[in-house]
């Protein structure tokens, strides 16, 4: 098995949303997939990697840096092809392109109650550290193509 990773291609869309919607079904609006993707992709800056068998996208990893902390975001395999290595070749590719911008440090979010997915990060040497996560929604970032009143929360 030749798992080929590379940059997200614009063509990749259709297949990222599928992915994502078979690995995430239970995600939030604001992470809408193909809202993401059109705004990583327009964020350039080279971070959003498909891992592909035979010409098939079975994978996504998304990595951030803002010159202080680098962010992994989106991990996701194919269930029929998980427990293969591909998740650990991702991270693994984002880890050595955050490196190689200099970023010192790696973040991540995992769901308290997937602990699957905290054993997974945890052999690949992440630890649980002890903070409280905090998010606030911002009204005014709706869906790409929403129209303006949309964007108004219900009274």
């Amino acid at each position: 098995m030749s798992i080929l990773v590379r940059h997200y291609e614009p063509s990749d869309r259709d297949a990222v949303i599928s992915l994502w919607d078979d690995v995430f079904p239970d995600s939030t609006g604001h992470n809408e997939p193909a809202t993401s993707i059109q705004r990583k992709y327009d964020a350039d800056d080279g971070l959003f990697f498909v891992a592909e068998l035979d010409a098939t996208v079975i994978g996504t990893v998304m990595a951030g840096y803002d010159g202080h902390r680098g962010w992994i975001y989106s991990l996701a395999v194919t269930p029929t092809q998980q427990r293969r290595g591909i998740g650990s070749t991702l991270i693994r590719h984002a880890e050595q392109a955050l490196s190689n911008l200099d970023c010192p440090k790696i973040n991540l979010q995992v769901r308290s109650q997937n602990d699957e997915v905290v054993a997974f990060y945890g052999s690949l040497g992440y630890d649980t550290e002890q903070r409280i996560s905090m998010g606030k929604r911002l009204a005014s970032h709706a869906k790409i193509g929403e129209p303006d009143d949309a964007r108004e929360p219900p009274s």
